[in-house]
């Protein structure tokens, strides 16, 4: 076996391996602050307890992408972690980027009221 064969096995079993590692879906509503904080990419502890005490506050998240209303949590953090993230106990479905501001813009209109 040639270097460039030997190589090319070894990329493959990693690639191959890789899934294995991923990491287990977190449902949002249901989490406790230490499983966000191990679960979610670029969520660490603070973080984790904003996220609860926003749903504490305010309820079940209904999507995946409404992370984005909580203090400290932006989009990009929410879209990579959409594959982690489920949204009591279903998957949770990625929105366009476009939808999301209107939905951030319409959740702090009624919380100004």
């Amino acid at each position: 076996m040639n270097f460039k064969s030997a190589l090319a096995s070894l990329v493959l079993s990693l690639a191959l391996a890789l899934p294995a590692f991923a990491a287990e879906p977190v449902d949002i509503n249901s989490a406790d602050a230490k499983t966000l904080a191990e679960g979610l990419n670029g969520v660490g502890m603070s973080k984790a307890e904003a996220i609860v005490e926003y749903r504490d506050e305010h309820g079940p998240f209904t999507s995946a992408e409404d992370l984005a209303l909580v203090k400290g949590i932006g989009d990009k953090t929410v879209e990579k972690n959409l594959d982690n993230i489920v949204v009591g106990g279903s998957k949770a479905k990625s929105k366009a980027t476009a939808n999301r501001a209107p939905a951030k813009a319409k959740a702090e209109a009624s919380a100004a009221e």
